[in-house]
């Protein structure tokens, strides 16, 4: 009877090999290579006039891969295809300063917030501010090129479709339809108590975070002028937030300085779930879009960029470079760069996330909950 050479060690019980035979299977399969990220940036470009101040958000990457940045009283554009900068907007006339910006979905208009207090939207193609209708008492008003209602600064700015909402240091949130003619009446969601300078829409736009220098994170939903989930377990201001794309409802925020914590929150039972003490002020958080990790950016004391591994919150790189807090943080339409920007005046473009999808990462958060409690 012929007894194949491979399959010798499985029947014979005499086998001279002190490794067992699972092991020996284990050690003749190869080895899963670990991913590096490189611990230098691929590009650095010069953002004169970025400023070092927390409750700002002044660095957007757009889905047509256009970055904009806010430099004192200008927006500028640079293509990350073709290197070329261009300045849509001054607002050295009116003695005001940029704030905020953020892309649409689509990357064709770009949100501007000020210093003053008004909001305005351009089409990046044709360089110019879009006019946008208002609807009052239920009948269109005209169009208008600011969209005014705060009475302070705009630091925070979120798309939902065609919808824009802002956040300012008057603690206000308002909710703005940007066609011409208004479909959906204004909203204004008053719960915060200091300057809002967080907001982001859920991968499904059926919920609104918003964060705020008093200390709390909410949950608002598209209906309800109080927030559905009301959290105070950060011990500072609450800028940075993000939904993760792969867990249905599970949110992350992170607190400032005095609080240096990065919580996960199970927004499906508005239970708490993980929380991580990162050594320093966080400023910044992004998920990755292909697998489940998040990068986190800091300030006081150490200004590093620290990539995690979820649910585990192992860290798998720690990047150092910015003498300066490091403020703005945005995501490349890949998926695999993200750029910083700091008060050291520097933009900084690091690959730290893979652009292949390990595995299906869509599940809820309910699942997710039960797997590590």
């Amino acid at each position: 009877m012929d007894i194949q050479n491979n399959d010798y060690n499985e029947q014979c019980p005499y086998s001279l090999s002190p490794v067992s035979i699972k092991s020996q299977k284990l050690l003749r399969s190869p080895r899963k290579a670990t991913r590096k990220i490189s611990k230098i940036p691929f590009k650095v470009l010069d953002a004169p006039e970025l400023q070092d101040d927390f409750y700002l958000n002044l660095v957007d990457w757009s889905a047509q891969n256009v970055l904009a940045v806010g430099l004192g009283s200008c927006v500028y554009l640079w293509s990350a295809c073709t290197s070329q900068v261009t300045r849509l907007c001054d607002l050295s006339s009116d003695s005001n300063t940029i704030t905020s910006v953020s892309w649409s979905e689509r990357g064709h208009q770009l949100a501007v917030g000020t210093q003053h207090g008004y909001v305005t939207v351009w089409d990046v193609a044709a360089s110019k501010q879009v006019k946008i209708g208002k609807l009052g008492n239920g009948f269109p008003l005209p169009a208008v090129n600011k969209l005014q209602g705060h009475s302070a600064r705009v630091g925070a700015l979120a798309w939902n479709g065609d919808v824009l909402s802002s956040g300012s240091r008057d603690r206000l949130i308002m909710q703005r339809d940007t066609r011409t003619p208004s479909q959906v009446p204004e909203r204004r969601l008053a719960g915060h108590r200091q300057e809002v300078c967080g907001l982001k829409w859920s991968p499904d736009n059926q919920y609104l975070a918003s964060g705020g220098n008093d200390n709390r994170l909410y949950v608002w939903n598209q209906h309800s002028s109080s927030p559905v989930h009301s959290y105070s377990e950060h011990m500072a201001a609450v800028k940075a937030i993000a939904w993760s794309p792969h867990h249905h409802g599970l949110l992350a925020s992170g607190g400032g300085t005095a609080d240096r914590c990065i919580r996960f929150w199970n927004t499906l039972t508005g239970q708490p779930m993980q929380c991580v003490d990162t050594g320093s002020q966080v400023c910044n958080l992004a998920w990755s879009k292909h697998s489940s990790e998040l990068v986190s950016t800091h300030g006081y004391s150490q200004n590093q960029i620290l990539v995690w591994k979820y649910p585990s919150l192992t860290q798998v790189a720690k990047l150092t470079g910015h003498s300066y807090r490091v403020l703005y943080l945005a995501l490349s339409p890949d998926g695999e760069a993200i750029v910083t920007g700091a008060g050291d005046e520097t933009l900084r473009f690091w690959n730290v996330f893979s652009k292949a999808r390990s595995q299906k990462e869509n599940k809820s958060v309910l699942n997710l909950f039960t797997n590590i409690r």
